[in-house]
């Protein structure tokens, strides 16, 4: 008779008060124990112990809302809390309660009790509305169970760290952060479904016989990128540091480095009159220095180029590469390739330069910067803030499955002989090295704060790079969360003396920045002073909003548009086979070009994986899958940011809906909340 008995129930009830309960969508989350619910009003009225049990129905199971009548007797005055206790019957009698409710029939009116822990047999929990508070305003016998519940805590979420020198990750994988049933099913299937669709392109080690050979691979199957329509243009390289899948790379050039081989003779006839020095006063050169990869290494049969590329903004205010040097240092075997080269011999360069960099995006920008960094932030937050803490409610939603898809995603892309192998020039070991240099350059208080990273390579000013989408998405997004942010900062934290005396936040903060090899996450930049903490709300704004936004809008501007870069192979290679170019003397023939690509086994894998990648996991930013905060300033707060997550979502599809090229990776409607892909 499935929910009929419990509904009937209701319906025949004429009790005042219903309690609906809600189940956490966990591992193990279901109970069968004896659970006891009481209703308590400010006066101290208490009901008497409510079992909260239908006949003939299986309650309380995992991911579902159960609910039940409650007397009130004796009249209660509103409720001001609840008393729960369970025992420990059954079979399956731990439980993981996510929320209560209680509804009042009569005034149609409700409260809210979010609890978000597991439920431990015979102990009476205390629940309070919203369940917010420091932990130095709680009552004795909350704050003794608030302790013990994160010493608990400490011994499931400890550290280790894979990588020699690596990023702080999680030893084991909590239960807790395991996927959904649902939500596992989901990526399993859709990787079979894509290996399906591209079935046509086989699984032979053969090479492409012409770059149409290729293209047919892509009918039928995934879809074309649209890169495949320009891939090779010059216009379109230029316009992949500013909206492509590593648009964090581009800077400003005030001077010409000595490392690299330029001069005046060589660059005028693409500078449009103006002389080496005019351009760099009149701020139209931009340069990329891949500089991180010199000297690490490659899968057999590649080369890992470290490559200095040279941006000359036309009379068009468009972006235009004028010169490439593969690697670092001047030498006769170092060549400087420019837009005037024989055709194949410029496309190959640049096939070289976007090989490089995306070792980069992959390694530090995507995985390192946000997946690997993050893993640890999150540890640390179960670590020390209790789930009634306001900040542990403010960050919760942006951490769902973010462990999960490190600890059983990732780890079969970056495994040995896996994808990344396979795929990335570097492969793993090479992939290891970078993630190394990039954590020890990673600061929160710089590449961690999106003003601060886009203002430290030269390039807010919109006079001076007039088309930068990335830049005008990612700081307009960043701005309406730091908004967020702020409001609930400023109400927890009214006066100075609040900051000081929450001890959880300040051992939060001292486990974040303790270096790696002493316990702890090793975190740069973070605000505060090393011995006092934390000392200012803005310190906290800085930090959480950096948290938040690494989560979501750094993730996304560096995952989501991989299949439409990496899809088409020669469009953003993750592997060339080969030695880079050194020589101008002897063009490349299309079959030449072909040999630097990855077989059709290979391509279909990137095809693969790439396009799985893509796929979003979560709701879109502010959409939380659960809900945390339900307290009047935090609700306010979310709902405030949700409104101009509307608009600028609005905005950005205007723009696009006219753009010649369409830029939509951080429209809020697409970016998500967590890191779950």
């Amino acid at each position: 008779m499935g929910n009929l008995i419990p509904k009937l129930a209701l319906q025949l009830s004429r009790d005042r008060y219903v309690v609906h309960v809600h189940t956490g969508d966990r591992k193990s989350a279901g109970t069968d124990a004896n659970v006891y619910v009481q209703l308590r009003d400010e006066a101290g009225h208490v009901t008497p112990a409510r079992l909260l049990d239908h006949w003939f129905f299986n309650d309380l199971e995992r991911g579902t809302v159960c609910s039940y009548p409650v007397p009130a007797e004796p009249a209660l005055q509103g409720v001001d809390s609840l008393l729960l206790r369970r025992d420990n019957a059954g079979l399956g009698n731990a439980w993981f309660l996510d929320l209560v409710e209680v509804e009042d029939r009569t005034l149609k009116r409700r409260w809210v009790f979010p609890v978000h822990r597991w439920i431990h047999a015979d102990t009476e929990y205390r629940l309070r509305q919203f369940d917010i508070s420091l932990p130095q305003d709680d009552e004795t016998d909350i704050r003794d169970r608030r302790r013990a519940e994160l010493e608990a805590k400490r011994d499931v979420y400890q550290y280790v760290q894979r990588i020699s020198e690596g990023p702080a990750q999680v030893k084991e994988l909590p239960e807790d952060e395991m996927f959904s049933f649902s939500y596992k099913f989901d990526f399993l299937r859709e990787k079979a479904r894509l290996l399906l669709k591209t079935k046509s392109i086989g699984s032979s080690n053969d090479s492409w016989s012409s770059f149409a050979d290729l293209a047919k691979g892509y009918e039928n199957s995934l879809g074309e990128p649209n890169a495949m329509q320009y891939w090779s243009s010059d216009r379109w390289f230029g316009l992949q540091r500013l909206q492509g899948v590593n648009p964090v790379m581009i800077q400003l050039c005030t001077s010409i480095p000595d490392k690299l081989g330029v001069d005046d003779a060589m660059l005028r006839p693409f500078l449009e009159g103006l002389s080496l020095e005019q351009a760099l006063t009149s701020k139209k050169l931009f340069i990329v220095d891949l500089e991180l990869l010199d000297g690490v290494g490659a899968v057999e049969g590649t080369e890992l180029c470290s490559p200095i590329a040279l941006f000359y903004l036309n009379k068009k205010d468009e972006l235009m590469p004028v010169a490439i040097q593969l690697f670092q240092e001047k030498s006769p075997d170092n060549l400087v390739f420019l837009p005037s080269d024989p055709p194949n011999v410029w496309v190959l360069a640049k096939m070289y330069y976007n090989n490089a960099e995306a070792q980069q995006h992959q390694s530090c920008t995507h995985l390192g910067f946000t997946h690997l960094l993050m893993e640890g932030v999150v540890i640390c937050t179960h670590r020390h803030l209790s789930p009634s803490h306001p900040l542990f409610r403010l960050l919760a939603p942006h951490f769902l499955y973010l462990i999960a898809i490190n600890s059983r995603g990732l780890e079969k892309l970056i495994s040995p002989g896996g994808w990344v192998d396979k795929g990335m020039t570097v492969g793993v070991n090479g992939m290891f090295e970078l993630i190394r240099r990039g954590i020890k350059r990673w600061r929160l208080d710089t590449m961690g704060v999106v003003p601060a990273q886009i203002a430290g390579r030269g390039v807010a000013d919109h006079s001076v790079l007039p088309y930068y989408p990335y830049r005008d998405d990612a700081t307009a997004l960043y701005a309406a969360i730091e908004r967020y942010v702020r409001s609930v900062i400023d109400d927890v934290y009214s006066e100075p003396e609040r900051l000081a005396g929450d001890w959880e936040l300040q051992h939060w903060r001292k486990e974040l920045t303790l270096p790696r090899d002493q316990g702890g996450v090793g975190l740069l930049g973070v605000p505060g002073d090393d011995e006092k903490g934390f000392t200012s709300k803005d310190e906290l704004v800085t930090t959480f909003t950096s948290i938040i936004s690494t989560c979501s809008l750094g993730h996304a501007s560096a995952n989501f548009a991989q299949y439409e870069e990496y899809g088409f192979v020669p469009n953003y290679p993750g592997i060339l086979y080969g030695r880079a170019p050194r020589s101008k003397d002897t063009e490349p023939s299309e079959r030449d070009l072909l040999s630097y690509l990855p077989s059709r086994v290979t391509t279909r894998d990137i095809m693969v994986i790439t396009k799985l990648l893509s796929y979003r996991g979560t709701q879109s930013l502010g959409d939380f899958e659960v809900r945390y905060m339900y307290d009047p300033v935090g609700s306010r707060a979310a709902e405030t940011m949700r409104a101009e997550l509307r608009k600028l979502s609005d905005q950005i599809s205007a723009r696009n809906a006219t753009a010649e090229f369409p830029y939509s990776w951080l429209d809020p409607a697409f970016v998500p909340n967590s890191i779950s892909v």
